[in-house]
């Protein structure tokens, strides 16, 4: 069961979703829109494998804002290509709640879209996505701009809970 407006706003409220910039505004009637917090550039290849024994996450590299006098917020100018970015908001998920992600469909009309995984049962940490700009002239996002919609779901408590390599303490 999908979590409705007034449920996942009492769970916001009870800390399903921390460090937002402003409820009534991110809180959609089935879902909740997370915000950019950081933009960064992939400077290396990553490495996967069956067993994560080999794996290797690419170092990045933190893109600076541009801000015009007197604005407290700057922008990104982003070439086509592929993008990490981090949201300003928090996920502590209980044992009972899984949440999968969708790109607003304004991004996609700019001709953007984002890419992430499944967050289980269980997950508490800082969300990163994969922003990938195919838009041949490229787009601007704002600092804390709205840009990835995402959906929270009831199910029967999980048999095991996320304890993957991201989980924060």
């Amino acid at each position: 069961m999908k979590l409705n407006d007034e449920q996942l706003r009492e769970a916001v409220e009870e800390g399903l979703v921390q460090e937002y910039i402003d409820l009534d505004t991110q809180l959609t009637p089935n879902g909740f829109d997370f915000t950019v917090k950081e933009v960064h550039r992939f400077k290396e290849r990553g490495r996967l494998d069956f067993s994560n024994s080999e794996r290797q996450i690419p170092e990045t590299e933190k893109l600076e804002a541009s801000k015009e006098e007197g604005e407290e917020y700057g922008w990104w100018s982003l070439d086509p290509g592929a993008y990490k970015l981090v949201t300003n908001e928090v996920v502590d998920l209980p044992e009972d709640v899984i949440a999968f992600a969708y790109p607003r469909s304004s991004l996609l009309r700019m001709g953007c879209t984002i890419e992430n995984g499944v967050w289980d049962a269980g997950f508490k940490g800082r969300s990163e996505f994969l922003l990938i700009v195919q838009n041949s002239e490229g787009v601007e996002i704002k600092e804390n701009a709205r840009v990835n919609h995402i959906v929270f779901e009831k199910i029967s408590e999980a048999q095991e809970s996320y304890q993957g390599r991201y989980q924060e303490d």
